[in-house]
């Protein structure tokens, strides 16, 4: 099964580039196109919310459609969606056919963690799950430094353009290495929405919302932070990006391995250890050296929990896997669009960047509290029981 996982992987790759590319160039897309930091921020907004409107809407498109060409079928729309981007002559064209590159996000992730689950035996879908992520956390590793590199060397559209040749080599891996005959959940759409408005796999998309908000509080100005506050040139702004994406590889695998072995006990202790160092980063970013350290762990327990978040929820949702993890992912991207606002509004009230951090360890403390609530349920289930 490891060629299906890598085609997974490949796409992801592409996915998260595209996504999370954007902050390394903010500052440049800003410059080019005469708009402010909050207004070039609102582009990671405007993706994610894409993602959000798209994960219900084409949950109910796809849902008929026999995995493989569903699959293929979203990457045509990715590949659709960055050349439109890397065409686009003004801001609101930008942010329209970021929009437009979004609305395939959710339904992929969706889809390909259900996929990437059913591939393996049941004590081993979070490591799968988590496996088909490492092209997210991959793309952090290499796509957005180098991308953002690039986007310095030849001007940010040529990023767009080289993520649009990803996505043809990613759809063709698809083509190639998927399976045809991928089973498919039996039942309508309607009785699965009827399943995910149960408390528990509500809990779990807020968890993975929170999650998120906390993160992209930080994340989406961190170009802003290593210029102005930590004092990097726009070159080793890419480096540092690197190790960033580092933490991120190593975090992803390791969450999956956590996952498997007790989910909520790690996702707690991941979440906790993601307040502790924003709060730490709100003091190291003020030097070059210790921002380095705490990049890289931040970039580890942030992604380690994405595999658990996303397995919590197909846990939660055995009724409807396929629309309930496509539902976190537009969890997930809520939460980038949302943590970006906050940011944005932090700026804009002429807070200092330091304080970022501060607003993203007291949302991680939220997740935390949820992630409470939600094992408190559990057992209060098994009593019941």
């Amino acid at each position: 099964m490891r060629l299906p996982l890598l085609a997974l992987a490949a796409a992801a790759f592409g996915i998260g580039t595209t996504e999370f590319v954007i902050m390394g160039l903010l500052p440049d897309v800003a410059a080019d196109l005469g708009v402010s930091a909050p207004a070039a921020g609102m582009l990671v907004s405007g993706y994610a919310i894409g993602v959000a409107a798209g994960a219900p809407i084409l949950a109910i498109l796809t849902n008929k459609w026999p995995r493989k060409t569903a699959l293929v079928g979203l990457m045509g729309l990715f590949i659709l969606g960055n050349a439109l981007c890397a065409l686009a002559p003004n801001y609101a064209l930008l942010m329209a056919a970021r929009v437009v590159t979004a609305f395939c996000h959710a339904a992929f992730f969706g889809i390909g963690a259900v996929v990437a689950a059913e591939l393996v035996p049941r004590g081993r879908r979070a490591q799968a799950v988590a496996l088909m992520f490492t092209g997210l956390t991959v793309a952090n590793v290499l796509g957005v430094p180098f991308g953002t590199a690039f986007g310095h060397l030849l001007g940010w559209r040529s990023t767009f353009w080289a993520v649009t040749v990803i996505g043809v080599a990613a759809a063709a891996a698809l083509v190639a290495w998927l399976p045809k005959a991928i089973p498919m959940q039996a039942g309508s759409i309607l009785r699965e929405f009827r399943a995910i408005g149960a408390a528990q796999v509500q809990l779990a998309l807020l968890i993975s919302t929170l999650a998120s908000v906390s993160m992209f509080t930080v994340f989406t100005y961190i170009a802003y932070i290593l210029r102005d506050v930590t004092g990097f040139t726009a070159q080793q702004e890419s480096m540092v990006l690197l190790l960033f994406g580092a933490g991120i590889t190593v975090g992803g695998l390791a969450g999956g391995k956590l996952a498997d072995w007790k989910l909520m006990p790690a996702l707690a202790s991941l979440l906790a250890a993601v307040a502790v160092v924003q709060l730490v980063f709100s003091w190291t970013s003020h030097f070059p050296v210790p921002t380095l350290f705490t990049l890289f762990a931040w970039g580890m327990v942030s992604f380690a929990v994405v595999p658990a978040t996303q397995v919590r929820v197909l846990d939660k949702a055995k009724g409807a896997p396929n629309l309930a993890s496509t539902l976190n992912q537009g969890a997930f991207n809520l939460g980038n669009a949302t943590g970006a606002w906050l940011g944005g509004l932090m700026i804009s009230a002429g807070l200092p960047l330091t304080q970022l951090p501060w607003l993203g360890a007291a949302v991680a403390a939220l997740a935390l509290l949820a992630v409470g609530v939600s094992a408190s349920l559990d057992r209060g289930g098994r009593v019941a029981a």
